[in-house]
């Protein structure tokens, strides 16, 4: 699995619209509104290489208000305590 955490700068009157359909992208498993001097970072979660691509620059690239990103590639996870939680919520051992 390759994770990116990518930066969204977005147009100020469409944040929340951008963010929701940035949410709905396959391969996003997150987004963030953050303070800063960005808008929005969202979490890309996908197999591979070419399927980042697809995400970040075909789709995520062409929602109506998103201005400009910066992509970080994650080389390792130093901790997936809240992600190991998230995915056990529910669910009886």
């Amino acid at each position: 699995m390759l994770t990116a955490i990518v930066l969204i700068d977005a147009d100020v009157a469409r944040i929340p619209e951008v963010a929701q359909e940035v949410a709905d992208l396959p391969g996003i498993s997150e987004v963030y509104s953050v303070t800063g001097d960005i808008d929005l970072v969202a979490i890309a979660r996908v197999r591979q290489h070419d399927d980042l691509a697809d995400v970040v620059s075909d789709k995520l690239g062409k929602v109506p208000g998103v201005l400009r990103t910066q992509t970080y590639i994650a080389f390792q996870a130093y901790s997936q305590h809240d992600l190991e939680q998230a995915f056990h919520i529910g669910l009886e051992d």
